[in-house]
């Protein structure tokens, strides 16, 4: 019988998340920050540094969200590629990418530094290594456009200190990692002592922009001069800017193996559902480290509950390659939210709303996109010129053929997943065919059902009608939840918002069944 819980991750192991009293009444601050995930809390740990006050309200738990299932790189080698970016933005577009994601490793070890926060930040060495269906051209192209960008990457003849041979590899010096649950709790705790308020277990389901914007949910409301969004998917809005991007859930096992048998670093192969790597200290075991390996992207809610069969891919791609890694302790799964034009969205609210500004579009970069984020948002409201502004503007208008492309294709996919509201079958004939622990989606009579079975056999039933813009959810049995395919709303299995842009939980159907 599967548990009902999400999956962990090799943070979550290592640090449980911080709770705080949830907000009651109302409250103001000059600065209001949604969501404390990475975006959420650099922004709240800058503007409460530059003397502002700052309320962080948070729906679960401080890195309760994508930044908990994170596999924490910190690369300014970019996840849809230079040549790419170049072809969509520009030499300068291109550029600004990459100094904005550099400055964002640099920010990090500078706030880990100035505050003491033991987060087992280090500088590492990144390699590209070829899927063999690519040719060394394919490194070479990236590699002159990297350097039009001020990247310094050069091209090896394999990847040092590795058990496999890599062949030719593309070699970016100057990136990162770190635990990112151990950052953020230091986070919290400089914005506490900075003065900050930071509410978990307080649940946003409005924001007002205005000269004074207005944040509220169920027993509470904010009054503040700003609000930032910084929610994954942002919540304050049903449209923009859900149609320029989508999301797709990743993959990633962790193993143990000896300390020092493989040469720290940050390695990718060029599929197009890439493999990622890393390692990390394991806690309380010096003589192994945790190897993680992610990949098997998809996206999400667009697939039958293969989790299963993702994670085993994994596994056998690592040990072919990591012959020491044998058993594989955890397994886990994220979101990650794609733009169309492969570059994040921070800045004024889209859709206008008065001093209102949003954090999303994390394109696999997430930990340094979201750093950005607290570094772009902090001057806008500051008031301070930022060059970056114009790139990751959430109001762009991005015109090229790959980014056009993308947006229709990922808007024509939204459009035929409406379709599954057509009456011609479910996930399972019936709730008979339901394990405990488990949901499906049925059909009854015109209607499609969200149906879980809990651990005590009882069976719960509620629309399967997302509570966004109305997509049909499907079950994931490896997060226990259930999740929208079109604009990345989740929600747990008795149909509780677990991730927005949704703010309502899904419908609940008249009578529980034994």
């Amino acid at each position: 019988m599967e548990s009902t819980e999400r999956s962990v991750s090799v943070w979550e192991v290592t640090r449980a998340q911080r709770t705080t009293a949830p907000l009651h009444g109302d409250a103001e601050a000059d600065v209001c920050v949604i969501g404390a995930g990475i975006a959420g809390m650099t922004t709240a740990y800058l503007l409460a540094k530059a003397g502002r006050r700052v309320i962080v309200l948070e729906k679960d738990a401080v890195g309760a969200g994508e930044t908990g299932q994170t596999t924490a790189h910190l690369s300014s080698a970019m996840d849809d590629y230079f040549h790419v970016l170049e072809g969509v933005h520009g030499e300068q577009g291109s550029r600004i990418a990459f100094q904005s994601h550099q400055a964002a490793i640099e920010q990090i070890g500078a706030i880990a530094a100035a505050e003491g926060i033991d987060c087992d930040y280090e500088r590492v060495e990144g390699y590209y290594f070829l899927d063999p269906s690519e040719s060394a051209d394919f490194l070479e192209k990236e590699r002159d456009a990297a350097r039009r960008a001020g990247a310094a990457p050069e091209v090896v003849e394999r990847i040092p200190g590795v058990p496999f041979d890599s062949g030719p590899a593309l070699k970016f010096p100057n990136l990162g990692q770190f635990n990112a649950l151990k950052y953020l709790s230091g986070l919290a705790d400089a914005v506490e002592r900075l003065g900050g308020r930071i509410h978990t277990s307080t649940h946003v389901t409005s924001v007002e922009g205005g000269d004074r914007v207005t944040v509220s949910g169920e027993g509470f409301r904010v009054s503040a001069g700003a609000a930032v969004v910084c929610t994954n998917p942002p919540i304050h809005d049903r449209f923009a800017p859900h149609s320029k991007q989508a999301p797709y859930r990743t993959y990633v096992v962790a193993a143990r193996v000896p300390a020092g048998s493989i040469a720290r670093g940050l390695y990718w192969d060029t599929l197009e559902a890439y493999h990622y790597v890393r390692l990390a200290p394991a806690e309380g075991d010096p003589a192994h480290e945790w190897l993680i390996v992610g990949g098997e992207d998809h996206k999400q809610a667009h697939e039958d509950d293969t989790h299963d069969e993702h994670w085993g891919n994994l596994e056998a791609w690592t040990r072919e390659r990591f012959p020491m890694a044998q058993s594989f302790e955890l397994r886990w799964s994220g979101m990650v939210m794609e733009p169309a034009d492969y570059v994040g969205f921070v800045g004024r609210d889209p859709g206008g709303r008065q001093n209102v500004y949003i954090t999303t579009g994390d394109s696999g970069q997430g930990m340094t996109h979201g750093t950005i984020g607290g570094m772009l948002n902090t001057d806008l409201i500051l008031g301070r010129p930022n060059e970056w502004e114009t790139l990751y503007d959430p109001k762009r208008k991005t015109i090229s053929k790959d980014s056009v492309m993308e947006f229709v294709h990922e808007n024509v996919d939204v459009a035929l997943q409406m379709t599954r509201h057509a009456p011609v079958g479910g996930d399972a004939r019936s709730e008979a065919d339901i394990q405990p622990g488990q949901g499906a989606v049925i059909q009854r009579g015109l209607h499609k059902v969200a149906c879980y079975r809990d651990e005590q056999g009882g069976v719960h039933e509620m629309s399967a009608v997302c509570t966004h813009l109305g997509c049909i959810v499907r079950w994931n049995g490896a997060e226990s939840s259930w999740d929208c395919p079109c604009h990345g709303s989740r929600f747990a299995p008795l149909g509780e918002v677990l991730t927005g842009p949704a703010i309502g939980p899904l419908k609940k159907l008249d009578g529980e069944k034994e």
